[in-house]
């Protein structure tokens, strides 16, 4: 059999993270003095920006309402307007930041949509660059990262202002 190691990544692995109780979303909505720990980048009256816990490429960040719902079609249309206008930044954070040459960005609606947490809508940013797919997710359930999270997430909160504020 054979192993793959990525030691830089134990700290992460390993930690102790308290159990949330309830909607993961709307625990971070109630928690703003953790936003470093929970991995915010960003803050509005009506959402906030995530860092993906579990992330397709690093760099994977979310846009989501704070208003707990599972349909799009309850959020307020102001609401969806302006987190599509930092969807536009995100996507240029990503760009400059992180010199992602593509971007995907979707919305998965319900469980059957593959939505992760169908409970709570969010919207996905997922930076991308040329040869960044490779068998070893499809066949190995496996997922290798350049870098670490931690450092990508401090990248990012560093520059957020510049692009959301």
């Amino acid at each position: 059999m054979e192993r793959l190691y990525a030691p830089w990544r134990t700290e992460y692995v390993s930690t102790q993270s308290e159990k949330i109780e309830g909607c993961v979303f709307c625990h971070i909505v109630n928690h703003p003095t953790k936003d470093e720990e929970l991995g915010v980048l960003w803050r509005e009256e009506e959402f906030f920006i995530v860092m993906n816990k579990y992330p397709y490429s690093p760099g994977h960040f979310m846009i989501i309402p704070n208003f707990h719902t599972d349909k799009l079609e309850e959020l307020d249309p102001a609401v969806w307007a302006k987190m599509s206008l930092f969807a536009q930044k995100g996507v240029k954070l990503l760009k400059d930041t992180l010199n992602a040459q593509g971007v995907n960005m979707g919305m998965n609606l319900g469980w059957v949509a593959g939505a992760g947490i169908a409970e709570h809508i969010h919207l996905h940013l997922v930076p991308r660059w040329k040869g960044d797919t490779n068998f070893i997710t499809s066949i190995g359930e496996t997922r290798v990262y350049s870098t670490d999270f931690v450092k990508i997430y401090k990248r990012l909160k560093e520059k957020s202002s510049e692009y959301f504020g």
